[in-house]
């Protein structure tokens, strides 16, 4: 049960400990005769089991419950006086006081109490010898002693551990801090040698097709002109992602004035599928797309994904299959799934097949949008990329979905 649902935090340890303490003061009631001691009698148990009813709420208020069974037990010696030790009723008050810090709250009061005592014992003893004296509150003294000791040792150790898991939280959060700005560091790089290399690559090829096409002579291979304005268009999309990307790395590499990585730039998903089918076929590999059932929306990571995947597989038929292979792109929606297939009857040409980089990011990203991919070499030749991401969107509001209707474009 939790602590706070005890009222007053009142715990059954402290019922056992009240009764406890009443047992060892009825004890003391018993015995604690000696001169000018009133007569045992009911009232001599009846406030010797009264006195310690406080210990019931040490634990919430240490320091208030000392002074109230210091008064207590001055109230007892004055109206219905037995010699009983204060150690049994204020031992623990002592130890939660100095546990709790209130040091030389903690020394003070149970070295007034034995003061007080030894003065009144003397008095009312006559003759008693000063070292027996002594030695009767010897037994008190000494406990009072371990108390005080006991509790500010734990409550050291407490401090300790206290202040060492902040110091542990705090080493762990300039780890965390050190590590982000290695991160950032490494993003910044990236982005720097990819804008000084592959960015500054991708316009000399933009700007020379563009020169190479003004000095072609319009009457002259149409083939060849054809295939400037694709590497034009396509380096030009190329540079406008490449650009989108470098805006992302530093976006998201923190710093003064840093703001979080933007998503994805818009437009990047299934939607822009026929120009890259266009592409590829100008590049000389022609297409085939078959859609089974409705396209509904997709959530914009996994769209973007999707198209990856598409771009990337479509990518190494270009690169790895004999020329002019033609490639089969199947997109198949489900209810709450897309499953997409690029699949070709070429030879794939160098390295063993599915182990490359191009295929271990298109993994990735499958699993970084909830889905999965498998790609491998098909039993009768070939290669087939399938990947399945989820859709995380319900289709739009008036549409049906139609799964079993497949429709097949000719190819490009």
């Amino acid at each position: 049960m939790d602590r706070k649902a005890w009222p007053l935090d009142i715990r059954p340890s402290d019922l056992l400990l009240v009764a406890a303490v009443i047992v060892v003061i009825e004890l003391n009631v018993v015995v604690g005769g000696g001169a000018g001691a009133a007569p045992l009698d009911a009232l001599s148990y009846t406030l010797g089991a009264v006195i310690a009813l406080p210990l019931l709420v040490h634990r919430r208020w240490p320091r208030a419950v000392l002074l109230i069974t210091l008064g207590l037990m001055l109230l007892f010696y004055i109206v219905h006086r037995r010699n009983i030790s204060p150690a049994p009723l204020m031992v623990v008050p002592v130890y939660d006081t100095a546990l709790a810090g209130y040091l030389a709250w903690a020394i003070a009061v149970p070295a007034a109490i034995l003061v007080a005592g030894l003065f009144a014992v003397g008095l009312t003893a006559g003759g008693m010898q000063p070292v027996d004296l002594a030695a009767e509150f010897l037994p008190a003294f000494a406990i009072f002693t371990l108390a005080v000791a006991l509790g500010e040792v734990v409550r050291s150790r407490r401090a300790l551990a206290a202040e060492t898991a902040r110091r542990l939280a705090l080493a762990g959060e300039e780890q965390r801090s050190e590590a982000a700005r290695v991160v950032a560091e490494e993003r910044l790089r990236i982005a720097r040698e990819l804008h000084d290399t592959v960015a500054h690559s991708m316009a000399t090829i933009t700007v020379q097709a563009g020169s190479a096409l003004h000095v072609l002579s319009p009457v002259q291979d149409g083939e060849v002109r054809e295939a400037l304005l694709t590497i034009r268009e396509t380096s030009k999309s190329a540079l406008g992602e490449m650009r989108a990307v470098l805006g992302q790395l530093r976006e998201g590499a923190g710093g003064p004035g840093a703001v979080p990585a933007s998503p994805p730039a818009p437009g990047l998903g299934l939607d822009r599928l026929p120009e890259l089918r266009a592409a590829v076929a100008a590049a000389g590999s022609p297409v085939r797309v078959s859609v089974e059932g409705e396209p509904g929306p997709l959530a914009p990571a996994v769209d973007h994904a999707a198209y990856r995947i598409l771009q990337e597989s479509l990518t190494n038929v270009l690169r790895h299959a004999v020329s002019g292979t033609e490639a089969e792109v199947g997109l198949r929606y489900a209810p709450d799934s897309v499953t997409i297939t690029v699949a070709n009857d070429g030879c794939v040409s160098g390295g063993e097949p599915g182990t490359g980089n191009g295929l271990r990011g298109m993994r990735e990203r499958a699993a970084a949008a909830g889905g999965e991919l498998e790609a491998g070499p098909r039993p009768d030749g070939g290669f087939l990329v399938t990947a399945k991401l989820p859709r995380e969107q319900a289709a739009l509001p008036g549409r049906r979905e139609h799964p079993d209707s497949p429709r097949t474009e000719a190819p490009a």
